[in-house]
């Protein structure tokens, strides 16, 4: 399940190799002359001969409108012609971002996900069924670099053509898959759908992410498809999957391979850094990425650290699973409210199924929040589940917010991509069946 040593050196052993690297990154920013080094050159840093992993909360952080602002190259650190691929996000938003990659860059990222991929329990061994999508996104890519590093052998189905994942996996009888947590709830259901046990595909353990998920979906994974369902957290400005990944006896943490990618928790309105075990968000430094090296990238994500040791072994810190984003984050009538709170309590129900979808009505002055969901089976009683998971919801949010229990199939399925749970109706007829 070790697939590097670096995983289990000595705290003082890896901090040293930490300062080095940073050292050199600052210095190699400096050198290139582009948005960072004048960001440090602010700061009053000249050099990085005298830095240490301490000095680290006094210098400039970066964050996704910088990349913005550079887009297209304006944050390359190495001539164009030295980078072999680039990869970005979907730009849902409008403005994509672009990461370019050296093949050095290639290898790092293939090495730190094959060391996920061995965590979760994959081996030379293993058929790793990888049903993340291929292409711009980095899951699908990464998730292969690392299977192909591992020397497992690798089924690239990219995502979609469930019809055809289904007949593959049940001829191929892979053990590891990898996709979407939602696209695993998916994939059970669509299975059952014909006839098909999902528990007996053979599949021995998930490794899931991409978007946020809470303990209570895990759950109905593991339900569902009779696997292991693990974690796996990466971002493309940072390399990718394989930032961070649980592992079979990480006790619910994900290890970050630090000695690359070091990590820090801020406050996300004043960011300094918070406390271990409390909630902040997560800033990474690049140390040895080539092409796009990034000094306290803010990433938006929030999560909580741990350096308390690890019952399998690694000595590397661990961060819980991400609970939402700092600007995911909905203010219904004056109570702040993050998507994950309303999955842990709509899940932890028995009587309610995997999918669920929020809705925000801004339509007037005061927002109000429905939340649409299906029944776990037929039989149950919709409205005996409304007034449970109204309660409940009132309880975890501190706020009062409607409950629709629809009919089964009737909320929509992500088979491509990641799974939009917050619909926002500003305008229009309602947005999903059952919504008034």
């Amino acid at each position: 399940m070790i697939f590097d040593p670096a995983e289990t050196m000595s705290v003082d052993e890896r901090g040293a190799l930490q300062t080095r690297r940073l050292r050199a990154l600052v210095d190699r920013l400096l050198a290139d002359g582009g948005r960072q080094a004048g960001l440090l050159r602010e700061a009053g840093v000249e050099r990085g001969g005298e830095l240490t992993l301490d000095d680290l909360p006094g210098l400039p952080t970066v964050s996704k409108p910088d990349l913005w602002d550079a887009y297209p190259f304006g944050m390359l650190a190495v001539p164009l012609e030295d980078c072999v691929t680039v990869h970005g996000s979907s730009g849902t938003s409008g403005r994509p971002t672009l990461v370019p990659y050296t093949a050095h860059d290639l290898d790092l990222w293939a090495h730190v996900m094959a060391r996920g991929l061995a965590g979760a329990g994959a081996t030379r061994a293993s058929i790793v069924h990888n049903a993340y999508g291929y292409g711009l996104f980095t899951g699908g890519l990464g998730v292969d670099h690392g299977a192909r590093a591992l020397g497992a052998t690798v089924i690239p189905m990219s995502s979609g053509n469930t019809a055809r994942q289904l007949r593959l996996i049940q001829d191929l009888r892979p053990d590891v898959l990898t996709c979407t947590p939602s696209y695993a709830i998916y994939l059970a259901e669509a299975a059952r759908a014909e006839d098909i046990d999902p528990t007996t595909l053979g599949i021995r353990v998930g490794v899931h992410g991409a978007e946020p998920w809470t303990e209570a979906m895990r759950e109905q994974i593991e339900l569902l498809l009779g696997i292991r369902a693990l974690d796996i957290y990466g971002l493309s400005e940072v390399i990718g999957p394989g930032v961070a990944c649980e592992s079979l006896d990480s006790g619910g943490w994900l290890h970050v391979q630090e000695d690359h990618f070091f990590v820090e928790a801020l406050d996300p309105a004043t960011g300094l850094p918070v406390p271990e075990g409390e909630l902040g968000e997560l800033t990474f430094t690049t140390f040895t990425k080539e092409a796009f090296p990034l000094l306290r990238y803010r990433t938006g994500d929030l999560a909580r650290l741990s350096r308390k040791p690890s019952p399998d072994g690694r000595t590397t810190v661990k961060m819980s699973k991400v609970v939402g984003r700092s600007d995911d984050m909905l203010v219904i009538r004056g109570v702040n409210v993050y998507p994950s709170e309303v999955e842990a309590v709509v899940l932890a129900d028995a009587g309610v199924g995997p999918q669920y979808a929020i809705v925000v009505d801004a339509r007037a002055t005061l927002p109000r929040l429905v939340v649409c969901c299906e029944p776990s089976a037929p039989g149950v009683d919709g409205l005996e589940v409304g007034a449970r998971l109204h309660g409940a919801l009132a309880r975890r949010l501190g706020l009062g917010c409607e409950v629709r229990v629809v009919e089964p199939g009737t909320l929509p399925r992500t088979e491509v991509g990641k799974a939009r749970r917050v619909i926002r109706w500003d305008a229009g007829p309602a947005p999903l069946p059952g919504v008034e």
